[in-house]
């Protein structure tokens, strides 16, 4: 019998497929968790209000202000003390390497015009009392100004402290500010406060004494360089301070006016006025020589100080023993310009070489008249000295210096000056022996004399 699907319905439906069952189950499930998600929300609706902030008072406003203020400016003070507690440490350490001191050279002067030009004669000014005044009071205030210059060193003794009260055991000598290394004050001064002394202090323009350090000293030419150091001093000793300009001795001739500053009297802050009396004297000491400017300013014996020319400018320290023979008391100077290589070296920590020998150059009328071979004539051998454990001796004859030739005092200067002590050189020179002069050849260990 044929199949009638209308007589048998029921069994006309097919079962579904696995995939379209998957769908429709999953699709119940969701329907199923949105409804309790509904019912969840409905349930703690509450949890979604906003709490607002309670609002803040005016016056715990201020007070929190306040606090905050209190707070800073407690802050503020901690770091303030903090700061100037640390300064002079952090000042010590952290501050830059010295620079190297460079004493400027002379200038040349200029030379006479010798011109066959008539010159006009210049007008004749009338001189009389107001003049006069007028003249001093000008020299007044450059002497004025040059006093920001000059300082006094002091000696302290072992028994007493630089800042104690009694000062009964000291000694002191004029000092002029020589250079500024960017770390130290550097003040130039006679070697003669170095002896016997444990410490040193320094009195500047304004008066304020400040401890030093002996920088280095040469006991040949009779100079020290004292250090102070830069971030101990005031600001009213800085404002009364200058580095001193030293100029050109050389240039300085019989009747210039100059005047001196120091304890050439025999006490602090003395000014003298004069001329330059002479200058045509030389002062011999080991290893060179250096030209002496005279004047007409009086002095006591033993004083020291430093000699301007009317711009201001150095041109001569007073040593404490020059000439101490003579019988009369007179400012004796000597000339800055023979004296600023060593100066330079000194004021940078540097040896200055010393070999030990005095002599004079060999002129042409002494070699025609004594034979004397040219070169420079050893006149003296300081005892102990390098040039005596050389073996040099008075009445040789020095030509040459590490191969360069030395005919004068001022040459010899000169090449030894570019040698540093400890250094080894060879010297060759002429001796007098049997049968004439001979050559020689000494090794010698520069020295310094300090």
């Amino acid at each position: 019998m044929p199949y009638d699907e209308d007589r048998n319905p029921g069994r006309r439906e097919e079962p579904e497929d696995n995939e379209s069952r998957g769908d429709a189950g999953a699709k119940g499930v969701r329907e199923e968790n949105g409804r309790e998600e509904n019912s969840r929300e409905e349930r703690y609706s509450f949890l979604r209000e906003t709490i607002k902030p309670k609002p803040i008072s005016r016056e715990k406003l201020i007070r929190e202000f306040v606090r905050i203020a209190v707070y800073g400016l407690i802050l503020g003070v901690f770091a303030c003390l903090g700061f100037f507690a640390l300064r002079p440490w952090a000042q010590g350490w952290f501050q830059d390497n010295p620079r190297t001191v460079t004493i400027p050279e002379d200038e040349e002067t200029p030379e006479e015009q010798t011109g066959n030009e008539e010159e006009e004669e210049p007008e004749q000014p009338v001189f009389d009392v107001q003049s006069y005044e007028e003249i001093m009071d000008s020299l007044y205030d450059t002497a004025e100004e040059a006093q920001k210059g000059i300082a006094s060193v002091s000696r302290v003794s072992a028994e007493n402290d630089w800042s104690s009260s009694d000062t009964g055991i000291r000694d002191s000598v004029a000092g002029v500010v020589t250079a500024d290394n960017g770390r130290e004050l550097l003040v130039l001064a006679d070697s003669s406060v170095c002896t016997d002394a444990d410490s040193w202090s320094v009195t500047f323009r304004d008066g304020t004494e400040y401890p030093a350090s002996l920088k280095r000293q040469d006991r040949n030419t009779g100079l020290a360089v004292f250090s102070v150091a830069r971030n101990s001093l005031s600001d009213s000793t800085w404002n009364s301070v200058e580095v001193a300009v030293l100029g050109n001795s050389n240039s300085m001739r019989q009747g210039d006016a100059v005047f001196a500053l120091g304890n050439m009297f025999g006490y602090a802050d003395g000014l003298g006025y004069g001329i330059i009396s002479s200058d045509d004297y030389k002062e011999t000491f080991y290893d060179g020589e250096c030209d002496v400017l005279a004047t007409d300013i009086a002095a006591v014996r033993g004083g020291t100080g430093v000699l301007f020319n009317l711009k201001g400018e150095v041109v001569g320290l007073i040593p404490s023993s020059l000439w101490e023979d003579t019988s009369g008391n007179m400012v004796n100077v000597y000339g800055i310009s023979d004296l600023k290589s060593v100066i330079e070296m000194l004021a940078n920590g540097e040896s200055v070489p010393y070999i030990g020998i005095t002599g004079a150059a060999v002129t042409s009328e002494v070699q025609e008249e004594r034979g004397i071979p040219e070169g420079i004539y050893v006149k003296d051998v300081d005892a102990d000295s390098p040039a005596m454990q050389a073996g040099i001796q008075s009445g040789d004859v020095i030509r040459e210096i590490n191969g360069e030739e030395v005919t004068n005092m001022a040459a010899y200067r000169n090449e030894l000056l570019e040698i540093n002590a400890g250094d080894s050189i060879r010297i060759r020179g002429r001796r007098l022996g049997a049968g004439g002069y001979v050559d020689v050849v000494f090794s010698v260990t520069v020295g310094s004399k300090e």
